[in-house]
C-alpha cells in the first residue's frame, strides 16, 4: 500500500521560511508528477504547485515567487521551499501524485502556521 508522508511544517513568523518534505513509501515519484496542496480551516483544499514528470513547475498565483517545488529522485522525496510566508499561508499542506493515482489516499498533511 502506498503511503504519502508530509513533514517539515511548524510555526513561523510573517516573512519566515519553511521547507516541507513529501515522501512516498511503496511507489517512486520518479516517473510521475507530484503536487502540493493546502487546506485552511473552513476552506476547500487548493492546489499550490506541481512538479511535472518533465520538470516543469507551475505555481498558484498566490505563492508564485515565494515558493519553490523541487524533487530528489534518489531520496524519493519532493520538497516545497516556502519563503516570505504570510498569515494567509496558514494551512495543512498535503502532497499527492499528479495526475492522481487510484487507490492512493491523501496523507495526514503537515501544519504550517504563520503568525502576524
Amino acid at each position: 500500500q502506498v503511503q504519502l508522508v508530509e513533514s517539515g511544517g511548524g510555526l513561523v513568523q510573517t516573512g519566515g521560511s519553511l521547507r516541507l518534505s513529501c515522501a512516498a513509501s511503496g511507489r517512486t515519484f520518479g516517473n510521475n508528477g507530484v503536487g502540493w496542496y493546502r487546506q485552511a480551516p473552513g476552506k476547500q483544499r487548493e492546489w499550490v504547485a506541481t512538479i511535472t514528470r518533465a520538470g516543469s513547475t507551475p505555481y498558484a498565483d498566490s505563492v508564485k515567487g515565494r515558493f519553490t517545488i523541487s524533487r530528489d529522485n534518489a531520496k524519493n522525496t519532493v520538497y516545497l521551499q516556502m519563503s516570505n510566508l504570510k498569515p494567509e499561508d496558514t494551512a495543512v499542506y498535503f502532497c499527492n501524485f499528479v495526475p492522481r493515482i487510484g487507490g492512493i489516499d491523501w496523507g495526514q498533511g503537515t501544519q504550517v502556521t504563520v503568525s502576524s
